[in-house]
């Protein structure tokens, strides 16, 4: 009597080199096992991922708990990368600098 089998992916990106692995898991496998069970980490070798406190989500969306959320046929475990800087301050460095910009060409 065999397991059921699912077919589900594991992505990590950096931006220069991206890995994809479509791999086939036992039907109740979470995410955070799926991403064990890739290897993923193998490819990364020069980064310390650990995938222990490492975000991940499915499709976009993270998941707060990944040793325990299910993964279902066909979904795609994405694991994060840390940010490198806050995206609201990057946005507001982005408008203070176009709110300069616009005073300059005004005076």
């Amino acid at each position: 009597m065999s397991e059921e089998m699912i077919q589900v992916e594991v992505a990590y990106a950096l931006a220069d080199k991206q890995a994809l692995i479509a791999i086939s898991v036992q039907k109740g496998t979470t995410m955070f096992d799926a991403a064990v069970q890739s290897n993923i980490v193998a490819k990364f070798p020069d980064l310390d991922i650990d995938l222990e406190s490492t975000p991940m989500g499915i499709f976009g969306k993270a998941e707060r708990k990944p040793k325990e959320r299910v993964l279902e046929e066909g979904e795609r475990v994405e694991i994060y990368r840390p940010l490198i800087a806050d995206p609201k301050e990057v946005r507001k460095r982005r408008a203070a600098e176009a709110k300069a910009k616009r005073d300059s060409q005004e005076g």
